[in-house]
């Protein structure tokens, strides 16, 4: 039996992070069309206070595997933050999505409930039910840091629109 939290995060997670590697591969594209340093791509900002294109494509693919292994109720992996090219933000989805594809729907079962705690011992520490988790929580900072990544390119000159960000689905 198929859960409504996997049928309801997996592949909206690998659908937008599939549509987000496509357009980084036409952001990488524009910038050698355009002749211009691929890094000034990577290092933009919306605002001064914000993360580069480089930590928004960090912090998505986080999300979408550190949510997904919480409520299958297995150890989030660890990725290094050393990405630097367009190569390495490719090869973190890729890895991302090999990932979330593992997890079967059956890991799933009894999430809706399950406790998450997040930062678990520290004064920080919060405790959610997993379908609070997932749709108040896990959901909405993947999607602002998948919307960011695009906004910046956007903003940059990069010829993209909706159909781009929402991807196959």
């Amino acid at each position: 039996m198929t859960t409504y939290v996997y049928t309801t995060s997996v592949p909206v997670f690998k659908q937008l992070l599939k549509s987000l590697s496509a357009i980084l591969t036409k952001a990488e594209a524009y910038a050698i069309e355009k002749k211009f340093e691929p890094k000034v791509l990577l290092d933009a900002r919306l605002f001064p206070d914000m993360f580069p294109l480089i930590r928004q494509v960090q912090v998505a693919a986080d999300f979408a595997k550190s949510v997904s292994a919480r409520l299958a109720g297995v150890e989030v992996p660890v990725y290094e933050d050393n990405e630097q090219t367009f190569a390495d933000l490719q090869a973190r989805i890729s890895k991302t999505l090999s990932f979330i594809e593992s997890l079967t729907p059956t890991q799933f079962e009894g999430s809706e409930t399950r406790e998450i705690v997040l930062r678990p011992g520290t004064p920080k520490e919060k405790k959610l039910v997993g379908h609070n988790y997932l749709y108040h929580y896990g959901m909405p900072q993947f999607f602002f840091h998948v919307t960011t990544a695009y906004a910046i390119l956007r903003h940059n000159g990069l010829e993209v629109g909706k159909v781009d960000f929402m991807g196959t689905y």
